[in-house]
Formats: structure tokens, C-alpha cells, sequence
């Protein structure tokens, strides 16, 4: 059984250390590349990509979640009422203030997030929305030239044409994060306060291919009867090397404060496999905001069986297509209970140590 630790599969990561569980947090919240490898994802993000850590790891007691009265509340699923959610419905800030996407070529465009509506309201909640929502109402105020339309058989909204030209994808990040390639539909990409967003020209190959993995989900979701199910997920981590096949998912509605009920999250993967008792453990945590990392707003899943996140170790994960796995596209930093899913190929859950 592999254990994913940085520095003993990737050599280019030298300057990884043992650091606190709460540094840890924060680099995963700051959506950092971080070091680890396993079937689906090989390599870690090149250094030149990696910004310093915004601050030293903690030293003092006072600084380690666990040790201070307002550690973030942590639940094991089902609760002991039999439920699959948490007691305490935790909410995330709702879009609010000025936000800006640069568009290459054409500049940089700011906006009112409370002024931004979505298109996909079969996805968010009144007052949420999506990456793709900013570029309609830019367009909407007449500041950019957008030609799109709705392809049902890709599930999302497509890019025809933006100031005249061809060939548009996106790329974004959420607060203390940085760039990272990604293969989601923009018009499921959740966009909370202090999220960066850029559009940039891309080559038709790779567009094509992003495309395709698309109507694959579509059609596999249609093929199963509208039920969404993972073909492969896999757990690794120092306790368990397991795989389950053809994984029944089924919605809870963790977040029913960003998205509309009966949608299916990365997270409703493991939340499913554990109700359908395949899965002998499952804690959750809830962060609002992780050192410079603000805000977080998601769950975390700190533990599955007897691997818990502790010291510099915890569990990562990506989704979606095999053809696009680790950092070539399916392994980015949208929180778990927050990333929409169609059907994906695969889910991944994998331990790293920083």
C-alpha cells in the first residue's frame, strides 16, 4: 500500500516539513498545489508555480484549533439522530462587494457581486452563483460581447464566441490560492467572496477533449437512469487501500444554503458510501476561514475510518475525468461539499503529509 508523503515521491518539494494540523488546513484551504502521488495523481505542481506559505506554522498551544474553546465544531456521520447532515445549519457568506475577472486581451472588468444573477438556477440558491454568471452579467451591462448557448448534451454553458473570437476557458481561484488548470464546467464553479477569476484563449485540442469528457458524464448519467454512478472511488491512506466500484450516489443536501436541493457533490460520495455502511467512519469539520484563507465556509473531511487528519497529514481528493486526472485538470481546490457533480469517471481520495 502506497503513503502519500511529500518528499518521499517528489523530490522537487524540498521544502516540505512536518507543520501543524492547523498549517496544513490552511494550505488546502489556500487551494496550494500540494505534494502527493497515487494512481491518479502523479506528480506535484512545479515549484516555479508555488508562493511561499503566507505564514509560519503555529507554535503556541493557543494556536492549534484542538487546544482552544473555539475550535471548529466537528461531527461523525450519521449523527445520533440517524441523519446524514450536521444538527447546525452552517452557512457561507453570501457574494457581496466588488469582485473583478481580467479577460485576456480585452483587460480587466469589475463587478457587484450582489448585482450578478445565475443562469443555472437548477444548480445555486438565490443569492449564489457561478464563475460563468460573472461573464453574462458583464455582458448584460454591456461592457464585453459574449455569444453563448446551452448544450444539453454537455450540461453547461458554452462559449461561442467572446469579443469576436474563439476558443475561451477559464481558470480561478479562491482566496490565498493561486491558478490551477481544471477540466469544470464554469457554470458550476461556485464563486464566494475573494475568488480570482481569469479567461484565457485555449488550443481546440484541449478544448475538444474537455468537451468530450463532458457528453461522456451526460451520457453515462443518462445511461444509469439519471442516478449518479461512480464507476471507480478509491481511499488511500496509511489504514486503508480500498476501491469500491460503481458507487451509488445519492444527494443530502449538506449545503443546502449555496445549492438547491437534490444536487449531487463530491462529498455525497463518501456521505453515500458510509450511509450504505461500506465505510466504517466519517467526521466532518466545518471552517469558516483558515488562517489568510478567508473565507473557507466548507466541511472538511478530517477523518475516514482510523485516518485522521493530524500533525501535517490528511486526506486530499479530486473527481472526474481519468483522461484529465491530478493537476491536468480534475484535481483543484473547490471545497467537496460545494463541487457539483455530473457523473464523473472517477473520485479519489489520497493521504498526504506535508
Amino acid at each position: 500500500m502506497n503513503t502519500y508523503t511529500c518528499g518521499q515521491d517528489c523530490e522537487r518539494c524540498g521544502r516540505c516539513r512536518p507543520v501543524s494540523r492547523r498549517h496544513f488546513m490552511r494550505q488546502l484551504a489556500g487551494g496550494l498545489a500540494l505534494c502527493g502521488v497515487g494512481a491518479l495523481a502523479a506528480a506535484c505542481a512545479p515549484l516555479a508555480d508555488e508562493p511561499e506559505p503566507a505564514e509560519p506554522p503555529p507554535t503556541s498551544a493557543e494556536d492549534q484549533p484542538d487546544a482552544t474553546s473555539d475550535a471548529p465544531p466537528t461531527y461523525v456521520l450519521p449523527m445520533q439522530e440517524g441523519t446524514w447532515t450536521p444538527p447546525i445549519a452552517h452557512t457561507g457568506d453570501q457574494p457581496a462587494g466588488q469582485g473583478a475577472i481580467d479577460i485576456q486581451g480585452l483587460g480587466t472588468f469589475s463587478f457587484d457581486a450582489a448585482q450578478v444573477q445565475t443562469v443555472r438556477p437548477d444548480i445555486f440558491r438565490p443569492g449564489h452563483f457561478s464563475l460563468f454568471d460573472v461573464l453574462v452579467h458583464l455582458q448584460q451591462r454591456g461592457d464585453i460581447a459574449l455569444d453563448h448557448h446551452f448544450d444539453e448534451a454537455l450540461d453547461t454553458h458554452v462559449i461561442d464566441a467572446l469579443d469576436g473570437t474563439r476558443g475561451w476557458w477559464h481558470q480561478a481561484y479562491y482566496a490565498n490560492g493561486w491558478p490551477e488548470p481544471n477540466v469544470f464546467r464554469m457554470d458550476m464553479y461556485p464563486y464566494k467572496n475573494n475568488t480570482r477569476i481569469a479567461l484565457k484563449r485555449e488550443d481546440d485540442e484541449r478544448l475538444d477533449a474537455i468537451h468530450d469528457t463532458l457528453r461522456e458524464e451526460v451520457a453515462r448519467l443518462a445511461q444509469n437512469g439519471g442516478r449518479v454512478i461512480l464507476p471507480s472511488l478509491a481511499i488511500r491512506s496509511p489504514v486503508t487501500d480500498w476501491t469500491f466500484e460503481d458507487v451509488v450516489v445519492t444527494p443530502h443536501d449538506v449545503r443546502s444554503d449555496v445549492l438547491q436541493p437534490g444536487v449531487v457533490t463530491a462529498l455525497d460520495a463518501l456521505i453515500s458510501l458510509r450511509e450504505q455502511e461500506q465505510l466504517p467512519t466519517l467526521k466532518l469539520t466545518w471552517y469558516e476561514r483558515i488562517g489568510r484563507a478567508d473565507p473557507v465556509d466548507s466541511y472538511w473531511v478530517e477523518q475516514v475510518d482510523d485516518a485522521e487528519a493530524t500533525g501535517g497529514c490528511g486526506l486530499v481528493y479530486e473527481t472526474g475525468p481519468s483522461r484529465f486526472s491530478g493537476f491536468s485538470g480534475s484535481h483543484i481546490h473547490i471545497p467537496a461539499d460545494v463541487r457539483v457533480t455530473v457523473s464523473p469517471e472517477y473520485a479519489l481520495w489520497f493521504w498526504i503529509c506535508l
